[in-house]
């Protein structure tokens, strides 16, 4: 339910939340090709959607999650799975190397790291995660919470065997949760029956928030936690090196069936030398160079209502980041 503002927001400004902070572009940003490799479906729990970003330059860049710009008046959420019109029997099912588990690996004031075991997944699992001297192989999937204002709330979780990452910002006032919706990939992306990235083992540095990736390639990348709260959350990837071939370095997985019934359902590009972004429903995108990419929504789907726009950014040559200026 939206009040008449935040709907009149919603239609001119859907960019507003999820580019806030993009900078104007400097010396030595990259464009990227954008390739829409995405497909129709009937069902909402089945991601048919793929954004994929491929440069054989790239080294850096940065992945935002923002909440969407009609959140302000979102009254009530909904993040219920619809399994109308799905299929699944087809899908692979591995057992799990151990009985199912939860392991907690690191917990502090303001953050804890928790892994999870499942009786079965699509992949084998045989992908490590480490935590300083402790290491656990066979996770299906792993959690960062953070302390809010009253209560903890789940951030950022990665899927080690098949490498996607979802990520949130902290909820709005008004909502007790908000949902996660859209997935993101990061490394050398793959096809095996569904895009992936084959990581070999990934490390979480508490000190920094780091998450540092081996890829099962030979190279290795990271994921570093910036900045959250209750507007945005913003992730530092680094690769070591460019992923070249013709491979995707990150991509969007999501859903869409209709306009009603969705993960994402527009995309905005930020084209070389434009005076504007370019604006486009998501499926019919036919991809093009862009130096600043979202993709989210700007009216309620009935499908993980809340669930944020996800932004990639900044895409840079150079591995370092940019001098801070010195306070004067």
């Amino acid at each position: 339910m939206m009040t008449s503002l935040s709907r009149l927001r919603s239609v001119i400004l859907p960019l507003a939340l999820a580019c806030a902070a993009c900078p104007a572009l400097a010396a030595g940003d990259v464009a990227v090709e954008v390739k829409n490799e995405s497909e129709p479906v009937l069902c909402a729990e089945k991601d048919n959607v793929t954004i994929k970003a491929i440069s054989p330059e790239v080294r850096r860049f940065q992945i935002e999650a923002a909440h969407p710009a009609y959140n302000a008046g979102l009254l009530r959420d909904n993040w219920d799975a619809d399994w109308t019109d799905c299929e699944m029997k087809g899908d692979p099912s591995f057992a799990a190397p151990v009985p199912p588990q939860r392991v907690t690996f690191y917990e502090s004031i303001d953050y804890w790291l928790v892994g999870y075991t499942f009786p079965t997944f699509w992949r084998p699992a045989d992908t490590t995660f480490r935590v300083g001297d402790r290491v656990e192989k066979g996770l299906h999937l792993v959690q960062l919470w953070k302390l809010g204002k009253d209560r903890s709330h789940e951030l950022l979780v990665v899927y080690p065997q098949d490498g996607y990452w979802r990520a949130r910002p902290m909820p709005p006032q008004q909502l007790a949760s908000s949902a996660y919706g859209s997935s993101f990939l990061f490394g050398p992306i793959e096809t095996d029956g569904r895009p992936v990235v084959n990581i070999k083992e990934i490390e979480f540095d508490p000190k920094t928030t780091t998450f540092k990736l081996s890829f099962k390639d030979g190279s290795s990348g990271s994921l570093k936690l910036d900045s959250v709260d209750e507007n945005r959350m913003v992730l530092d990837a680094v690769l070591d090196k460019p992923v070249t071939g013709g491979k995707g370095f990150v991509a969007l997985r999501s859903m869409y069936v209709t306009e009603f019934n969705n993960d994402v359902a527009r995309i905005a590009v930020r084209e070389p030398g434009a005076k504007g972004w370019r604006e486009e429903p998501l499926m019919p995108f036919t991809g093009g160079k862009a130096t600043d990419i979202w993709m989210g929504r700007t009216t309620h789907s009935r499908h993980n209502t809340s669930s944020p726009d996800m932004v990639f950014r900044n895409f840079s040559k150079d591995p370092n980041p940019p001098a801070k200026p010195e306070k004067k």
